[in-house]
């Protein structure tokens, strides 16, 4: 049983068995209140799946790709909950969630995952199909760009159907991280998915006056 934990968008909770599949989710779209907000879903969520601490297994924290700051809160959060539970930190990439919960809808074939990356950029990522146990393949990115080179004809992966999500659902991450556990697929890099640098910039320091 999991606990995973996603802050590339909204924050999103939840509480995931690979036999009994989504037990308990809470989120919020709101895309400022990572910090404030993530410590009472995730206290929503053990509550409401009535699991204790020592019932999980493992924390599952999305990797992004996302802005900076929501980002690492989530990351921040499952790395200490896993080393206070004692329990291992599994990392998954959060559009594979995305495309994940995209394949188990019925979509077949081709698929460009598209984020909010904020700074009139977004977030993209390509997969080609799901496989025999329902993972999506990812074949390019995650990647950075403004929306109009999506748009472009020329753009490697020009009329591959397109999938703007606003959320990634915690219940959805935590699903994929089961059945990779479940088939000894490799995890994600242990890596934060920034992809570009953070907004504030480290100060030359001190101003003189004169």
């Amino acid at each position: 049983m999991l606990l995973a934990i996603d802050t590339s968008a909204g924050t999103s909770v939840a509480v995931v068995d690979l036999a009994r599949g989504v037990i308990a989710e809470h989120a919020t779209d709101d895309t400022m209140r990572h910090a404030e907000v993530v410590g009472r879903l995730i206290a929503d969520c053990l509550s409401d799946a009535a699991v204790p601490i020592s019932g999980l297994s493992a924390v599952v924290g999305g990797m992004g790709p996302g802005p900076f700051t929501g980002l690492r809160v989530g990351i921040a959060a499952a790395r200490v909950f896993a080393l206070g539970a004692g329990v291992p930190f599994v990392p998954v990439v959060s559009h594979d969630a995305l495309a994940f919960a995209r394949y188990q809808d019925g979509h077949t074939g081709p698929l460009v995952v598209v984020t909010d990356a904020r700074r009139r950029e977004v977030n993209w990522s390509v997969y080609s199909r799901a496989d025999a146990v329902g993972l999506p393949i990812r074949v390019d990115g995650p990647g950075v760009a403004r929306p109009a080179v999506l748009r472009e004809p020329d753009w490697a992966h020009a009329g591959v159907p397109r999938f703007d999500a606003v959320a990634v659902s915690a219940g959805e991450l935590g699903q994929v991280a089961e059945l990779m556990w479940a088939h000894q697929r490799p995890f994600a890099a242990d890596t934060a998915l920034y992809l570009r640098s953070p907004d504030v910039t480290v100060s030359n320091g001190p101003k003189r006056v004169s």
